[in-house]
């Protein structure tokens, strides 16, 4: 894989695979500790045959303690072609849906973009998502956002409940949320140490939740597995109709879906999701029937499926584009399709 020619880029790229290791390796223990002893497992995929960068992403195999989780890390970049708007795009992109409903799941999304023109900005993400609700649990993990971002904790906080709102159902799709959307300061050295940091701190305060829940949670109920089930539900929905870095990254290449599709739950509550399709702007409610249509009749969210929805979500943009504005979106909207066109 050919990799980005700036220091900054080569910079960013060191930071993300620096916290992909440090993730997986305290996941790999907690999979010795509690779990199957199996570690994750890579998967690698390439842009252009490597040309413009690609990446690689961990995925669980202990089926005792993940329904589904993949901690990935990525990197394009279009040094040669000068009529592109975008440089480089850095990024790790986590998601861990825990098999025990009563241990949360996580999302944590932390990327570095440079642009032509010589601007760049960094996003910076962290959701805590039950199943169940903990009140420690939410305690743990604002006091970890709040400590890491600091002076940034307020606009986080107010950006990522704004972002992970469903309007549709009025409520939020977790209990903490974090987004910095084009957070860039005037010294870039801090903005790095920010993002080495805030990612460095999240990971940790995770570990730490998921470990004690998993040890202290054990017995589970048929009603709680119905509420994770419910709860999986929603978490597919959101991601696939108002996810806006999602619908980015499958409308800007289709080289990647299965990674892009790793925030997926194994299974989904098809009833629930029918109910909700009735609830959705015009034309939303489309694009939840044709995610219903893809799904099998028992709710299984499966390799073959998450291909089939990522061409769902492709043909519905291409044919209602003005449906982009309904996504998901902090105080500012970033332009992430734009910036891989040509100028």
């Amino acid at each position: 894989m050919k990799m980005a020619h700036s220091q900054d880029a080569q910079k960013a790229y060191k930071l993300v695979k620096k916290l992909q290791k440090r993730f997986i390796d305290k996941l790999d223990n907690l999979s010795q500790e509690l779990g199957e002893d199996k570690k994750f497992q890579e998967v690698t995929w390439l842009r252009d045959e490597g040309l413009h960068g690609g990446g690689n992403r961990y995925e669980a195999r202990d089926d005792k303690l993940f329904n589904t989780a993949s901690v990935n890390v990525s990197q394009i970049h279009y040094d040669e072609m000068p009529e592109k708007n975008l440089m480089s795009a850095t990024a790790i992109s986590t998601i861990i849906h825990p098999k025990n409903p009563n241990v949360s799941s996580v999302h944590i999304h932390i990327s570095f973009t440079e642009l032509r023109d010589g601007n760049s900005y960094w996003r910076i993400m962290a959701d805590l998502n039950p199943s169940i609700f903990n009140e420690n649990d939410r305690v743990l993990f604002d006091k970890a956002l709040q400590d890491l971002s600091a002076k940034n904790y307020e606009e986080g906080s107010l950006q990522g409940d704004k972002y992970f709102n469903i309007p549709a159902l009025e409520r939020t799709r977790g209990v903490s949320h974090f987004y910095l959307e084009n957070y860039k300061t005037t010294d870039k050295e801090t903005d790095f140490t920010f993002a080495q940091i805030f990612g460095e701190g999240i990971i940790d305060t995770y570990i730490d939740i998921i470990e004690n829940a998993y040890k202290t949670r054990q017995k589970v109920t048929q009603e709680e597995l119905q509420k994770q089930l419910e709860y999986h539900t929603l978490y597919l929905f959101q991601v696939l109709t108002l996810d806006r870095g999602t619908t980015s990254g499958l409308l800007i290449h289709h080289q990647n879906d299965l990674g892009i599709m790793g925030s997926l739950p194994s299974k989904i509550n098809k009833k629930l999701l029918n109910v909700w399709k009735e609830k959705v702007p015009k034309p939303q409610d489309e694009l939840v029937q044709a995610i219903l249509n893809a799904v099998d009749e028992e709710g299984n969210v499966n390799t073959l499926t998450k291909e089939k929805l990522a061409q769902v979500i492709r043909l519905h943009y291409k044919k209602y584009p003005q449906a982009l504005s309904q996504q998901a979106s902090g105080h500012t909207i970033p332009s992430t399709v734009q910036n891989h066109v040509k100028v």
